[in-house]
């Protein structure tokens, strides 16, 4: 086998291989004589067919499978001696692939982008910021009034007050299509809130502006892709009597309240509430930290960047960025979409930073262990109640969705990593500046 370079420019590197006749056909022989003693034909005990027959009978097909591994081997070889690691997958072909025949040598082209080689950094030279908030009386109390309206309670309006959007109202009603009462158009003491878009497209909007004692007809059309084929697309109307209006209250705060949150009092839930929001507090900091963290990496390293990821990750971008800002198409018919200089720009950032932090873990023996893996797909199932089984098993079998979970787990823990090492001094601030804080992440 011989290797010989024809490119070396920047990162770009080019290689041609040629694999002799022979090498090939030692290939081939190897795997017929491996295979000998397994193989039976008729007229001949199993083991004993002479080679010249099997390699009559398998030859084409070995030599295919020989020229293959052949190749990776001489590719594993280069990588190995090299120390290159490609960018991405090499461009592989052969030479007079069409006219080659068997007994010719076999000439290879193979190109890459080769990885940089990524500068040492002084993680001990970054200063950091970890931006703490206490969680006061006043954040716990708004968020006690806020969990409190959402455990909302009913109370009866003044008689003769009309209904608002909002309102519970409580009422008998019985639906008819042609005049004829269907099946599961019937109820009484039905308790509604009007605007929680529980019924059809227009039945709860009629309902607003009435008060207890009212009759009246309700008039809808069911949509026509509705679930119930005798129902789609047809007209209703349903005949309803009202029996009480009802006001949103917001639920007293008390130990009731608390223990509909699973505390076992007002104070205990107080306590609860002020550690969950100071773990909210810590994970928006570490968030802010992060950000400072990366910006720090981005200034103290400049090496060279594939073209190739870089052009990649830029496409990436813009694909995302364009459905953000058209979430109405949901595939992938739709124009090509170009990049700009700003996603560009950005796309050199993430690959280079990409590579570095990838690199730091590398040394620093980082990994994310089979455990944290599946306690990672394990919480992504309970997304799919009833499904969570099915989803933790499609995950297991899918490498590529894998490796898409993997890598955000990696890189959080590689940002630890350099959290240990960085100078990081504690800075106290209050929830307001914290949100301020978070909102410049997103405009940068």
């Amino acid at each position: 086998m011989q290797v010989t370079e024809t490119l070396n420019e920047g990162l770009k590197r080019a290689y041609s291989i040629t694999i002799s006749a022979a090498e090939l056909e030692n290939k081939v022989n190897e795997k017929l004589t491996e295979a000998q003693p397994d193989i039976e034909m008729k007229g001949f005990r199993k083991g004993k067919v002479p080679m010249a027959l099997l390699k009559k009978q398998y030859g084409q097909k070995l030599l295919g499978e020989s020229m293959e591994e052949v190749i990776d081997a001489a590719m594993g070889d280069h990588f190995e001696k090299s120390g290159d690691r490609p960018a991405m997958q090499p461009d592989v072909k052969m030479v007079d692939g069409e006219t080659w025949k068997e007994g010719d040598d076999v000439n290879v082209e193979m190109s890459y982008e080769a990885l940089p080689a990524i500068p040492e950094v002084d993680l001990k030279s970054i200063k950091l910021e970890k931006l703490e908030v206490k969680a006061d009386d006043a954040s716990i109390d708004e968020a006690l009034a806020n969990l409190a309206e959402t455990a909302q309670d009913f109370d009866d309006r003044k008689k003769g007050t009309k209904s608002k959007d909002g309102d519970q109202i409580t009422f008998d009603f019985l639906g008819r299509v042609d005049g004829e009462a269907f099946d599961g158009g019937t109820a009484e003491d039905y308790p509604l809130v009007l605007g929680s878009n529980s019924f059809i497209p227009g039945f709860e909007d009629q309902l607003v502006g009435v008060k207890a004692g009212d009759e009246i007809d309700v008039k809808v059309t069911f949509p026509a892709e509705y679930q119930a084929e005798n129902l789609a697309g047809k007209d209703a109307v349903f005949s309803c009597v009202i029996k009480a209006v009802k006001k949103p209250v917001a639920a007293k705060i008390d130990d009731e309240l608390a223990k509909k949150f699973g505390a076992e009092d007002l104070a205990g839930f107080k306590t609860q509430i002020g550690e969950r929001l100071e773990e909210e507090y810590a994970g928006a900091g570490r968030a802010v930290m992060k950000r400072g963290l990366l910006d720090a990496l981005d200034k103290l390293v400049s090496f060279d960047l594939p073209p190739s990821l870089v052009e990649a990750e830029a496409g990436q971008i813009a694909h995302q960025l364009w459905h953000e800002d058209n979430p109405e198409v949901e595939g992938h018919d739709h124009p090509e979409i170009e990049t700009t200089d700003e996603h560009k720009t950005l796309a050199n950032r993430r690959v280079k930073l990409g590579l570095l932090l990838a690199e730091l873990g590398q040394k620093a023996e980082v990994e994310v262990t089979d455990a944290e893996m599946t306690q990672a797909i394990m919480n992504q199932a309970r997304q799919y109640p009833g499904q969570e089984r099915e989803f933790f098993e499609f995950v297991q079998k899918n490498q590529q969705m894998q490796q898409q979970m993997r890598a955000p787990m990696f890189e959080d823990k590689v940002v630890d990593y350099v959290f240990e090492l960085a100078t990081v001094t504690d800075k106290e601030i209050s929830k307001e500046d914290l949100e301020k804080a978070v909102e410049a992440l997103d405009k940068e």
